[in-house]
């Protein structure tokens, strides 16, 4: 018998047999290769979050296996479908759904074959560029909603990570990886692709490819699941490191999602239309549901649009458009309806966070009148259907402000002063130059939600926002009068400034909401995620 194996595979089955002589509970080392790195590395049966075990790895280069170590959950199916729709289209993703159906009814064939043909559908033909944009601007927010808690205790706290995917493409967890967990490095499949585009040709994962040979001679310690480890690809990956901890199914089955206080980097920003996690049974029930929202969508736009207020909120409700409104001036007889000053020319200011391009148009209803509102960078086709008055921004400080001027001398208007929505329970940053034309604003806080589609986006295709925020089953609203507030404030003998009481105005709406106040603006929104700095043409 020879001293040292020379071949991976024979190396890899006589493994298996040590490893099936022995209880997963032993723990021993195996012999020494001639370069000094355990030819086989030590096994621990646990997960190594404890206080203990992070004190000891402190120092060491982990190599983790994201869908063993990480995720909780063991299906590719949601995140291969984000992709099919957020870069491809409704119906790539529907083509995917029927073909993720017809391998289930295939038991015997093999896992490897189902998961290349579920890429071949979802990538072939997808241009590098979007599926990048998907990858770094909405997957992370359904990548963090699948993180176990106890997964990532294991990993906070290392010196060193380098992130595997065994199964998932590399280009779809590499921007989560190394923005949100701060991963050294990130390996995994690569999917080929020809001048820009992808074929859809998955390449098999190997030692070589994935450059672990590179990692020769350091000391490194491996996290993953029992339950893949027996893998050959598993085998190989672990094979450097000097001892592997593997978590068992019935342990990683009681693993907790990962708290939103406990993320390792906020997350604010995020886009794409799907506003929940499509799994087969969710996203089975999006589709049958698509030829009923269709119509229903069309209805809900036209009564908001032809109808008076008190009529369109009360039909809306029938259909499912749940609105509510907290603190209503119209029911208030000290309210807003009359100005409070007839001497004064000038209408109210109003003042909200910004949810939707919805947001004027549901305070306008709860008014029961008609008021104008700001808008910035949106499509000639949103500000013909609008049922209120708009008046469209330049980014120009001076012009703006006549613009806004001359509405407040014409009546009532909106203003959002953060310039783009945010879907999180953050406020961005305000802008001052509206509190800056009147002595007294009106605030009001909008929270809204929807199940099925976001009704906001980065994309090109904005002029269909209003659509989707309909098109979700029962969307809802709701609209908080707050006391109105001073913007000639004077604190210790002076005056503050128009940034400072947009700050403090910023503060009371984050305040009634419960959000947190960020720094964060439209720009930096559109740089993270849509690489550009937010100046849409107004034909799309």
């Amino acid at each position: 018998m020879a001293s040292e194996p020379s071949s991976g595979h024979t190396n890899f089955y006589r493994f298996v047999r040590r490893w099936l002589a022995n209880p997963l509970g032993h723990q021993h080392y195996l012999r020494r290769s001639t370069s000094g790195i355990s030819a086989y590395p030590r096994i621990i049966p646990r997960c190594p979050s404890s206080a203990q075990h992070r004190d000891l790895l402190r120092d060491e280069t982990m190599i983790l296996d994201v869908e063993g170590g990480l995720l909780r959950s063991s299906s590719t199916f949601p995140y291969l479908m984000l992709v099919a729709m957020e870069a491809g289209s409704f119906l790539r993703g529907f083509i995917l759904l029927c073909v993720y159906l017809v391998l289930c009814c295939l038991p015997l064939l093999p896992e490897e074959v189902k998961l290349k043909v579920m890429v071949m559908v979802c990538f072939f033909g997808l241009k590098e560029k979007k599926v990048a944009r998907v990858a770094r601007a909405t997957l992370p927010k359904h990548f963090l909603e699948d993180v176990g808690m106890e997964g990532l205790e294991a990993v906070r706290g290392v010196k060193s990570v380098v992130g595997v995917s065994r199964v998932i493409p590399r280009v779809m967890v590499k921007a989560f990886m190394e923005d949100y967990l701060g991963v050294d490095v990130v390996m995994g499949r690569e999917v080929k692709r020809i001048k820009g585009f992808y074929v859809g040709l998955l390449e098999n994962m190997s030692e070589g490819r994935l450059g672990l040979a590179g990692l020769e001679g350091a000391e490194m310690v491996g996290f993953g699941s029992g339950s893949s480890y027996s893998g050959h690809d598993h085998h190989h990956l672990f094979s450097w490191c000097k001892e592997v901890y593997l978590v068992t199914p019935e342990e990683k089955g009681k693993w907790s999602p990962l708290p939103r206080d406990q993320y390792p980097k906020p997350l604010i920003f995020h886009d794409g239309r799907l506003a929940f996690r499509p799994t087969p049974e969710a996203t089975l029930a999006m589709f049958i549901w698509l030829p009923f929202s269709l119509p229903l969508t069309i209805f809900r736009t036209l009564i908001f649009v032809t109808l008076p207020y008190s009529i369109s909120v009360a039909i809306g409700s029938i259909t499912g458009v749940r609105t509510r409104v907290i603190n209503s001036p119209v029911s208030n007889t000290n309210g807003h309806a009359k100005r409070d000053n007839p001497k004064n020319p000038k209408g109210h200011l109003y003042v909200c966070n910004h949810r939707t391009l919805l947001d004027p148009i549901y305070i306008a209803a709860m008014l029961n009148k008609k008021v104008s509102a700001v808008t910035y960078s949106v499509s000639l086709l949103s500000e013909w259907i609008s049922p209120i008055p708009t008046i469209r921004l330049t980014r120009d400080r001076e012009e703006d402000r006549r613009r806004m001027e001359k509405a407040l001398q014409q009546g009532d208007l909106v203003v959002c002063p953060e310039g783009t929505t945010c879907r999180e329970p953050y406020l961005l940053r305000f802008s001052p130059l509206s509190l800056e034309l009147v002595d007294e604003v009106y605030l009001v806080a909008l929270v809204n939600w929807s199940s099925m589609f976001y009704g906001n986006s980065t994309g090109r295709c904005k002029w269909l926002d209003s659509f989707y925020y309909f098109m979700n089953p029962r969307p809802a609203y709701d609209v908080e009068f707050m006391d109105k507030m001073s913007t000639r404030m004077v604190i210790d003998g002076k005056t503050c400034e128009s940034k400072h009481v947009a700050n403090m105005v910023q503060g009371e709406i984050s305040r009634v909401l419960g959000f947190e106040c960020t720094k964060f603006t439209r720009e930096k929104k559109y740089l993270m995620l849509a690489g550009h700095k937010g100046v849409v043409d107004a034909n799309q």
